[in-house]
């Protein structure tokens, strides 16, 4: 079958949900038995979001090749269980930069180098993924992040109308845009998303679908005057309400047939033979964890103990954690603690009737001394504790601080001056200064310790492979100190012998983690360290 590729664009506003929509179309193809990708273009300059401040741009992901991605990427592989790699984030930075490389190593004769073609030649050449061979996808769906108009999404636009224009039935172009309900005049309100697609037109690209964003039901009447307005076929206009949970959506999206007008414009039809993965047009598996997810009523309350308040800076977090309860039949209920607020003094009030506690991720001094406080508190309260990257560091710090008596005990991260550095720089890192270049980024091997509560989350395997993104290590030179008096070392990577996961088995769930776990858990497929932790809390 010839590749087919899906362009999902949108209008309006931004916040739509643009990488939920496409992460469902994902989703429903691959019900059908496609093989399918899912990748991000986003207009900014950055290279990566590696160093964008989380309240500006949420959290950032972490393919398994170590590339630092925007979180949408995080609802692809959730909804669809595919591992993206760094082709599947394009910024326009990295647009810019492969070019102006080329330019500087005279790759272009000493021509003049211009957005048209030079810049969307190379868009279209990332669109259609050359770098990557023998990959035999069925569908590649690219959603380019913004909202249609802003002037740095414009070689985008003029890179897909080519794009449209040479592959003719084999590109479909899908836009969702905003219905407003205007309260005053009790009526929803079209008007916006004819002027979304009438920006879109006047680029040269007319959408084949749309996909009405609403916080109320959109009757047939709003939808035919939206198609005929827009040049749509009515079945190809489907509405997206919102939902109890976004895990919802594929399901509302194929009930109105989303993926079969997907099919039919792409003049594909049917199943895909031989290669379905699930029931007959269905997804059975994902029919059943919305089943639990309805009949999970008891609650677990959860702390989140950071310093960023916005709830998309530790999205894949929280999806973890509202995943693993579902498959533990509790909702969970997570409350956030800012870390710059705990002080020893009010650490019992603050955690109080939490059943467990995540010491979140993060870089900068800000807020770690809370970090520091609320481990202690943890811990010497036995209450169910896991640190995740710089969670587990402070973690490690409370210890060496309280137990080992080493009141000094710092990162030289935080402190350089500190004598007692129990976390510090990796060797090789020591002589690298650029930012963004210094981190020990993607999947790495970490080798458990056998009898150990990660190795029993793990259902007794001893060789994992997890997402890291971090510079500074736990110091070995502590390593039998630590072990010695009750904290153990329990993750080792075979091959440098850093230290990767630490626990107090006398504790009822004690954990720590160097890398990032939350990277890896999907709606099928929960991470085993949080469905261990969530079952420890409840």
């Amino acid at each position: 079958m010839t590749t087919k590729y899906i362009f999902v664009t949108g209008g309006v506003v931004s916040s739509l949900g643009k990488g939920i929509i496409s992460a469902s179309i994902g989703k429903l193809l691959q019900a059908r038995g496609y093989k399918i990708t899912i990748q991000k273009f986003d207009p900014y300059i950055n290279i990566d979001p590696g160093t964008l401040n989380p309240y500006e741009h949420g959290e950032c992901y972490v393919t398994e090749d170590g590339m630092e991605t925007d979180l949408d990427l995080g609802h692809y592989e959730r909804f669809t269980g595919i591992r993206t790699t760094r082709h599947n984030s394009i910024t326009t930075g990295r647009i810019y930069k492969t070019v102006i490389d080329r330019e500087r190593r005279g790759d272009y004769l000493g021509k003049t180098i211009q957005v048209v073609p030079h810049i969307t030649d190379e868009i279209k050449r990332r669109m259609l993924r050359e770098d990557e061979k023998d990959e035999d996808l069925d569908f590649v769906i690219t959603e380019v992040g913004g909202t249609i108009g802003d002037i740095e999404s414009a070689p985008f636009m003029e890179a897909i109308r080519q794009l449209r224009w040479s592959l003719g039935r084999n590109a479909v172009c899908v836009h969702l845009t905003y219905v407003p309900y205007l309260k005053a005049a009790d009526e929803l309100k079209t008007k916006p998303t004819q002027h979304s697609v009438k920006e879109l037109q006047s680029m040269g690209i007319q959408p084949d679908i749309l996909v009405l964003r609403t916080e109320r039901h959109l009757d047939d009447a709003l939808r035919l005057k939206v198609a005929s307005f827009c040049n749509v076929d009515l079945e190809c206009v489907v509405q997206s309400e919102d939902m109890a949970s976004i895990y919802e959506v594929p399901v509302n999206m194929q009930r109105q047939g989303l993926d079969e007008a997907i099919l039919r414009k792409c003049q594909t039809t049917g199943n895909l033979g031989g290669k379905t993965a699930e029931d007959t047009h269905g997804m059975a598996s994902w029919h059943a964890f919305l089943e639990k997810q309805r009949c999970a009523t008891r609650e677990v309350h959860i702390g989140l103990v950071g310093k960023y308040g916005l709830q998309d800076a530790y999205k894949s977090i929280r999806e973890s954690l509202n995943l693993a309860g579902i498959y533990n039949d509790v909702k969970t209920t997570i409350h956030f603690i800012n870390s710059e607020e705990i002080i020893k003094e009010n650490v019992a009030k603050e955690l109080s009737g939490l059943a467990g506690i995540i010491i979140c991720p993060g870089f900068g001094q800000r807020g770690i001394e809370g970090k520091i406080v609320a481990a202690e508190y943890t811990r010497t309260h036995d209450v169910p504790t896991f640190g995740i990257c710089l969670g587990m560091q402070m973690m490690v710090i409370e210890f060496a601080r309280d137990v080992l008596g080493y009141k000094d005990a710092h990162s030289a991260e935080m402190n350089p001056n500190t004598l007692h550095n129990v976390i510090d720089l990796m060797e090789e890192q020591k002589s690298i200064t650029e930012m963004g270049g210094t981190m020990r980024l993607g999947a790495y091997e970490c080798e458990l310790e056998v009898g150990s509560k990660a190795w029993e989350a793990y259902g007794k395997e001893i060789l994992i492979q997890e997402r890291h993104r971090h510079r500074f290590e736990f110091n070995n030179k502590y390593k039998e100190e630590y072990e010695a008096r009750g904290m153990k070392c329990v993750g080792i990577n075979p091959d440098t012998r850093l230290v990767e996961i630490v626990e107090i088995p006398e504790k009822r769930w004690y954990i720590g983690t160097q890398f990032h776990p939350e990277y890896a858990s999907t709606v099928l497929k929960p991470h085993p360290l949080f469905m261990s932790f969530i079952k420890a809390c409840i």
